[in-house]
């Protein structure tokens, strides 16, 4: 789940992934504004993969944002 308020990221709730990992990414990105979580952790990759938990984060955030918008029309 994730929650943003007045483009503030207020709360995420990972499912998967490496929990020790997810807190700390959770924690250092509660507060702050999307552009700026964006911009810090879009497109970086894990290993080999394509993606990793935090690039993962910001598709979430641009799924709940879209989602968010569809419900306001």
């Amino acid at each position: 789940m994730i929650e943003v308020e007045d483009d503030i990221l207020k709360h995420i709730d990972f499912k998967g992934g490496c929990n020790g990992n997810l807190q700390a990414i959770s924690t250092l990105v509660e507060g702050m504004p999307v552009s700026a979580v964006r911009e810090k952790l879009a497109g970086i990759t894990c290993g080999n993969k394509a993606t990793s938990c935090a690039d993962q984060l910001v598709k979430g955030i641009d799924e709940a944002l879209e989602m968010a918008k569809d419900e306001a029309r």
